[in-house]
């Protein structure tokens, strides 16, 4: 049986400074991948709600590329459940995400615009069948 090494405050610390919020690295492929199929968009478009991770201004179409962890994949119901240390802020913190993601996709559908959400590692598993998903909606695949 393996014991599991424990993160010290410090190292935890310096592994979450290094995360950002935009531009990663399923961000920088989708976008790649769409301008190829010569999709032209805006990136992190600020006059949207939630500023969309792409927004293509042309099909009304706004792109949102979620972090696994940070948009609690597969635990929505109980975000924070898969936290060991810290257990009530994660909890919190993830629960607040999905809720913001609610709130931000209902403003963006009353303004008239397609909300799509892309969970990182499908972006990183299989990214033709993302780009297929958005070109679809352009009208570029029947």
């Amino acid at each position: 049986m393996t014991k599991e090494k424990l993160i010290t405050t410090p190292e935890r610390s310096k592994i979450m400074s290094r995360i950002h919020g935009k531009n990663t690295t399923p961000e920088r492929m989708l976008r790649k991948a769409l301008w190829s199929h010569g999709i032209r968009y805006r990136k992190n478009y600020r006059d949207l709600p939630g500023s969309p991770d792409i927004a293509i201004t042309r099909y009304w179409i706004a792109i949102f590329v979620d972090g696994d962890f940070w948009h609690a994949r597969g635990h929505q119901d109980n975000p924070g459940e898969q936290i060991k240390n810290n257990k009530e802020f994660w909890s919190k913190k993830l629960r607040r995400n999905v809720e913001r993601d609610k709130d931000n996709d209902a403003a963006l559908t009353d303004l008239g615009w397609l909300v799509l959400h892309f969970w990182e590692s499908d972006i990183k598993r299989n990214l033709d069948d993302c780009v297929k998903t958005v070109l679809e909606y352009c009208g570029r695949i029947k």
